[in-house]
């Protein structure tokens, strides 16, 4: 991506800124797959669908510096704004990393609420009608349209409490392919499960991949135990969701975005010697394996190789 094409976007994604011993699976809701909504497909690419950073006061620069030393890429910033329909101010850096894009915000006022709540930013191809399309497909509207420096911006609610921002640019925007793309990790009850799937999967055109009922609990820090795990795709990129009970240990539960690497464990060395932390593993599930770490800031993430 061109630095110049890159610092005109930088306020519009700154605007951006979404189990137990007892099986979770033998009282998960068995919920269909719905069909895509009639409306026509929102996403522009799983590039432009950024997590939102919120930093602790002061550490911006630390947790940038840090992602870059263990995954590479660039950054954009940090430029002071306000993102938000309310007064607020923020320094606001865009990351672009081979394995995801980050909008970071570091307040330097109180943050209005909602804001802090959506997980994800995602650039749709017209805001009205995405807009229009999520409450028909079962979404709640929790912050309606709003202009920024460049762009307009709203964000929305699925059933489940998951919350993303949606936004468009008014010029044209170009971000670098991904080497891997993310994943949107999700953790829901059975009670809420189905009714998140018939909103996000409509909206989004999404599809199920998979869906195992008896995943191991290894994965969320319970070994011996397991629980429903289902994985989705669409053009927004690729989710996953953990249904469980909610006994859970931390920091699970606390990550938003798993993050694929080809090699784990060298991913965690240059992790740990640019400041992050490993909370947990690395642990093989399956065909994966995966530890959590939390950067500077606080931000946690889940990281993944897949064998």
């Amino acid at each position: 991506m061109k630095l110049r094409s890159a610092r005109r976007i930088v306020p519009v994604v700154a605007a951006l800124a979404a189990l137990t011993a007892v099986p979770v699976a033998s009282a998960a809701q068995s919920a269909p797959a719905k069909q895509p909504g009639t409306h026509r497909q929102f996403a522009v690419g799983p590039q432009y669908d950024t997590t939102h950073v919120y930093v602790e006061p002061g550490t911006e620069q630390a947790f940038a510096t840090s992602w870059t030393s263990t995954f590479g890429g660039t950054t954009i910033g940090p430029v002071a704004t306000q993102v938000t329909p309310a007064p607020s101010r923020t320094l606001s850096e865009l990351v672009v990393s081979p394995v995801g894009t980050l909008s970071v915000f570091d307040y330097t006022t109180p943050i209005p609420y909602p804001f802090g709540t959506e997980r994800t930013g995602w650039l749709v191809t017209d805001l009205d009608q995405a807009v229009k399309a999520a409450r028909a497909d079962g979404a709640t509207v929790t912050v309606a349209p709003f202009a920024d420096p460049i762009g307009r911006d709203a964000v929305v609610q699925f059933p489940g409490g998951i919350s993303a921002q949606l936004y468009v640019h008014t010029g044209p925007t170009s971000y670098p392919d991904l080497v891997s793309v993310p994943e949107n990790r999700l953790y829901l009850s059975p009670d809420a499960v189905g009714d998140f799937l018939h909103s996000y999967l409509a909206f989004a055109q999404g599809r199920i991949v998979s869906d195992d009922r008896k995943a191991d609990g290894a994965a969320l820090g319970l070994p011996g135990t397991t629980y429903r795990l289902l994985r989705l795709t669409s053009g927004f990129g690729t989710t996953t969701v953990a249904v469980t009970d909610g006994h859970l240990p931390y920091p699970y539960g606390k990550e938003l975005t798993g993050y694929g690497v080809s090699d784990l464990n060298a991913t965690l060395e240059r992790a740990t010697a640019a400041g992050a932390t490993v909370l947990s593993g690395p642990v093989r599930t399956g065909t994966r394996d995966s530890a959590m770490v939390r950067f500077p800031g606080g931000y946690v993430a889940e990281i993944h190789t897949d064998r």
